[in-house]
């Protein structure tokens, strides 16, 4: 799926409200445009399969500190910061 059309960024929006409402998330709390930017930082700056995995511990983490009562911005902001530090080190060490 291309997320550069408009067809493919509102099936990406469409599955991304469904999908927050059957897990429970609050699907105004999922900036679909930083998930991928961060995606595509890691992707290029590792590997390609690295990229999934890297948004899902993001994600593990993000969860961790809400729970500890941090804002959902704030946790994805945190996480977003140490995965794009990481990526820039790993891609300097390259």
């Amino acid at each position: 799926m291309n997320t550069d059309d408009a067809q493919g960024r509102l099936a990406l929006a469409t599955w991304t409200t469904e999908l927050s409402a059957e897990l429970g998330v609050d699907p105004a709390a999922v900036d679909i445009d930083a998930v991928l930017a961060l995606a595509g930082v890691v992707a290029h700056a590792v590997v390609r399969p690295a990229a999934p995995v890297s948004t899902y511990l993001a994600g593990l983490a993000a969860g961790a500190a809400i729970a500890r009562g941090t804002e959902p911005a704030e946790a994805f902001a945190a996480a977003d910061s140490t995965m794009r530090a990481l990526a820039a080190r790993t891609s300097e060490g390259a």
